[in-house]
């Protein structure tokens, strides 16, 4: 056999097979580049979720005290009220909540749904 179909037979496979492993290796690099970035978004997106989650249990968590200590004060909550309370208790409760707000919730159900005094005084019952 001649250089030159020793070159053929050997030789030119054997460079382009290095050029597919070059390009081969080069893809998988931008690839694996690629998914790095996508967990570090991932990531990224869901400290971002659960800090609004934690935000918006705690602007329910203060309405819901400031509901309570508003209607224990008054010592009376009509249907509206309640329904207004239940919805943000159900909502607090849904992210994930501590039983602290349980008894808070307990005590303001325990309120009538009209003014005692309004009774009385021979009011009528809304």
């Amino acid at each position: 056999m001649e250089w030159y179909q020793i070159l053929m037979v050997v030789g030119i496979p054997s460079i382009i097979s290095g050029f597919v492993a070059l390009a081969v290796n080069r893809g998988m690099a931008a690839r694996d580049a690629k998914q790095e970035e996508i967990r570090a978004q991932n990531e990224a997106i869901e400290k971002q979720n659960k800090a609004l989650m934690a935000g918006v249990q705690a602007i329910l968590r203060d309405r819901l005290l400031n509901g309570y200590r508003h209607y224990m004060a008054k010592g009376w909550a009509d249907y509206d009220d309640r329904q207004n309370m239940e919805n943000m208790w159900e909502q607090y409760h849904a992210l994930g909540a501590n039983g602290v707000m349980d008894g808070y919730r307990a005590k303001f159900l325990a309120l009538p749904e009209y003014d005692p005094k309004s009774v009385a005084m021979g009011g009528a019952v809304n």
